[in-house]
């Protein structure tokens, strides 16, 4: 295949026209390397890298807490049309068997090239701070255990990439040090202040679920989490961009305090995301969605009725620049779980996948 004329963003966060080679499913850098000839003609059309997601639990009635193979192929086609390749379904804080079942079931589902491809899983709970536990249901939490982590991660075939901890929790600082190379550690839903938060970062948890959102706010005398993630280099920090759970003037600041690099956009999505205004389901607890916004019966936000790339819109919408915005949905989620040589950007060698969109980033065609 080859795409011509396109205006292909670049790793630079520049645009250029120019061709791209597509053989087995991968960019290759000349036509002669091509044997399918067909062309798509991508004139007036933006070329970005397909989108990176590491942190959604579902979408389109159905929640990859389910553990049913069928809704999460559902959950993958709607990814896609959405511009959405690479994907990592996230889990609930439910009962240890459970768990085990929903995380071997994403094992069950079959790739192909209609779907989002699954890159990972994200373990959200049990591991969490009942204080902050947003929508989670805090019977079902447990403190920080290795040994289940290990059963977990063997029930899924080694495909957890990401793991919420909150590091104030006891077990916490042993769960870091045991697994730190292991698996991404990320400090979340927690009531850890910045002394507790910088420690584990010290020890290895360089990564921040869902910034701002189930944790202490960033204060001038009592600074937590977000300061603490916004001093450390190494720190990745996921941002929900749905322009429900974050005001616009902190998104953009957030932006400007970490810089275009760190900030790993999310969608955080439940399975009301690409249906209509009703009462649907997170993690056993009833949500009810209306005009985009999803809550528990007490009025808890409950993850987002949103997909990643209209979170990114949302974003550019708020001020935040666009290529900024792009690398936060492509580059650095890629980045953060370590596949950024498979996919995140459109040079050779790497997956050819590719959302051409008008100069509006209104979707045409997902590749």
């Amino acid at each position: 295949m080859i795409i011509r004329n396109g205006n292909v963003f670049q790793e630079d966060g520049s645009y250029r026209k120019m061709d791209l080679y597509v053989e087995n499913g991968r960019i290759v850098s000349s036509e002669e390397e091509v044997s399918d000839k067909e062309e798509i003609d991508a004139s007036g059309l933006k070329v970005l890298p397909g989108l990176v997601d590491i942190h959604s639990h579902g979408a389109v009635g159905h929640d990859f807490s389910d553990a049913d193979a069928t809704g999460l192929k559902k959950i993958l086609k709607y990814e896609k049309a959405h511009g959405i390749t690479s994907y990592c379904p996230t889990s609930m804080t439910l009962p240890m068997e459970q768990l085990i079942r929903i995380f071997a079931s994403a094992t069950e589902v079959e790739q192909d090239d209609s779907s989002a491809r699954i890159v990972g899983l994200n373990m959200e709970g049990p591991f969490l701070d009942p204080a902050k536990k947003g929508a989670h249901v805090e019977e079902y939490i447990r403190k920080p255990d290795i040994r289940f982590f290990r059963e977990c991660q063997e029930a899924s075939g080694g495909m957890i990439k990401v793991v919420t901890v909150a590091p104030n929790m006891e077990g916490a600082e042993a769960f870091i040090e045991a697994l730190k190379d292991d698996v991404v550690i990320s400090i979340g839903h927690t009531g850890a202040d910045y002394d507790c938060a910088a420690k584990a970062m010290e020890k290895g948890a360089h990564h921040v679920t869902h910034l701002y959102n189930a944790m202490n706010p960033l204060g001038h005398r009592a600074p937590g989490v977000i300061a603490a993630a916004a001093d450390d280099p190494l720190c990745m920090a996921e941002m929900i961009g749905d322009g429900i759970h974050i005001h616009p003037a902190i998104v953009r600041n957030t932006f400007r305090m970490f810089g275009e690099e760190r900030i790993v956009l999310i969608s955080d999505s439940m399975m009301a995301a690409g249906m209509e205004n009703g009462v649907y389901e997170l993690g056993g607890q009833k949500v009810i969605m209306n005009n985009r916004k999803a809550v528990l019966e007490d009025g808890t936000i409950a993850g987002s009725a949103t997909n990643l790339y209209e979170c990114m819109q949302c974003v550019i919408a708020m001020g935040v620049p666009e290529h900024t915005a792009i690398f936060a949905a492509t580059r650095n989620p890629a980045k953060s779980i370590g596949i950024y040589g498979e996919v995140g950007s459109l040079v050779p060698g790497k997956r050819a996948d590719m959302v051409l969109a008008d100069e509006k980033l209104n979707i045409v065609r997902v590749i």
